[in-house]
């Protein structure tokens, strides 16, 4: 039995929670969000649907999940320049939701923006372990890398660390050609560019995020040991500490049970270690 808290059920997060039900992937949901209405809505919304799915609107049972995705609050819109703008927009909404967690011994993915510095600032507020706060956003980003290494003809294993925004790392050196500093620009250009596309069209993403965040539930609910790229609160590795950053970690039910070091090159480490400071500085708003 395995039961799924979604805080937070707007175009995301109650797309989640469906394919979460509709896949057979857990037995319970728990949901919440600040709308009554809209609450009220998706929850009759996937009755109507005749799943077996128990579902709750009761957050003291956010409690006794077994892995809670947190992705409340104020998504990205074209009037939002980058990700880390949301920090005060989304903050309360952290805090908040964070409060509705004490006493969870599960796994939290968090996917509210900016997920580096909410990952962190959870992983404080609530005392869970640093394995057990995982942040979404690398897969996603992975997924553009991966498009745009297509349209050029570039193979290989398309992997992105760093921050889930500006700071985003693509890495290059797991290719299996090398690819020249300007194109290099160019393809991190494109792919930070890729979401502002989707909101200008359609108000924001939902298939891609969803989906990712779907496998990533899978891989904590099957015990998968999945390698995936997702913001993890660092002690020392890839050189920093204090932060929540995107990096490759093996996933399974007990969060993330390890985190792989590769050896980046010189054009990925200048990057990998800006994305550390700029998430860094941002994390220490919260720090004592």
């Amino acid at each position: 039995m395995v039961r799924l808290g979604v805080m937070g059920v707007g175009r995301v997060g109650g797309e989640v929670a469906y394919l979460a039900a509709s896949l057979g992937i857990v037995d319970d949901l728990v949901l919440y969000d600040c709308a009554a209405p809209l609450l009220h809505a998706q929850v009759l919304d996937l009755q109507h649907t005749g799943l077996p799915t128990e579902i709750s609107t009761n957050k003291m049972e956010f409690r006794d999940a077994d892995i809670c995705v947190f992705v409340a609050g104020m998504p990205r819109n074209p009037s939002v320049k980058t990700r880390a703008d949301l920090i005060r927009s989304n903050l309360p909404v952290a805090q908040e939701c964070g409060s509705m967690l004490e006493g969870f011994s599960g796994i939290l993915i968090t996917v509210t923006n900016p997920v580096d510095f909410n990952n962190y600032y959870l992983h404080k507020k609530t005392g869970l372990p640093r394995e057990h706060c995982i942040g979404f956003g690398g897969q996603l980003d992975s997924a553009r890398f991966a498009l745009a290494l297509r349209e050029r003809q570039i193979t290989g294993f398309p992997f992105v660390v760093g921050e889930h925004g500006e700071h985003q790392v693509p890495l290059f050196s797991t290719l299996s050609q090398p690819v020249p500093y300007p194109v290099r620009d160019d393809i991190l250009a494109e792919i930070r560019g890729a979401s502002m596309e989707v909101i200008r069209g359609k108000g924001g993403t939902v298939f891609g995020p969803a989906l990712h965040i779907i496998h990533l539930i899978r891989a904590v609910a099957d015990d998968n040991r999945d390698l995936v790229s997702c913001s993890s609160v660092l002690e020392g590795e890839y050189g920093a500490s204090g932060c929540s950053l995107g990096i490759p970690a093996r996933i399974g039910r007990n969060g993330i049970l390890g985190i792989e070091e590769w050896d980046l090159d010189e054009w990925e480490q200048e990057k990998m270690d800006g994305a550390a400071q700029f998430v860094g500085d941002l994390c220490r708003r919260i720090d004592p």
